[in-house]
């Protein structure tokens, strides 16, 4: 199985990849620990790239982020399933201050070690606005129109409980 995470910062993306990597025993990637290093310093592209470019060669994997530059198109047509996390700005923001309030002087398990959790004024700003332009917003549903047939797009919690209840069942070994 191969799962493809896309959609808003603070959506919950990192916390379902996990989920669902558990769930069909798939190795997952965290794109935001590829892009990072100690410090929330940028890695390297190329070496960025070939990290990216060695996991998608295995027969399943869940890779959770955005980044268009680590192939985003290659793991999109690759990938099984894609799951769209559309939620409204501000359940991402409470999310992520939620999030924040839980790791605050830490490092959460899907970020590069040493990037110490933060709630700034330029990351709220990201949640609220930059992140959601009138061009990155078409470039979701761009993706949606392309890969239909294969998207999950999950607006809110109560479907993003249907869909992991519905992914354990779908992975549970039959009994008999």
């Amino acid at each position: 199985m191969k799962i493809a995470f896309i959609g808003y910062s603070g959506s919950g993306k990192s916390t379902l990849a996990r989920t669902l990597g558990a769930c069909y025993g798939a190795p997952v990637l965290h794109l935001d620990k590829v892009q990072f290093v100690p410090g929330w310093q940028l890695r390297d592209r190329e070496e960025a790239q070939g990290l990216v470019a060695a996991f998608m060669r295995q027969d399943s994997w869940v890779i959770d982020g955005n980044y268009a530059a680590f192939f985003q198109e290659e793991r999109l047509a690759a990938a099984d399933r894609i799951v769209f996390m559309d939620f409204p700005r501000l359940a991402c923001f409470f999310r992520a201050l939620k999030r924040y309030c839980k790791h605050r002087n830490g490092t959460r398990a899907d970020m590069a070690e040493g990037c110490i959790e933060k709630m700034d004024a330029e990351f709220v700003w990201w949640l609220l606005f930059s992140g959601r332009t009138r061009r990155r917003r078409a470039h979701f549903a761009g993706i949606v129109e392309r890969y239909g047939d294969k998207t999950a797009v999950l607006k809110n919690q109560r479907q993003l409980d249907a869909f992991v209840a519905a992914a354990q069942e779908d992975a549970e070994p039959p009994q008999g």
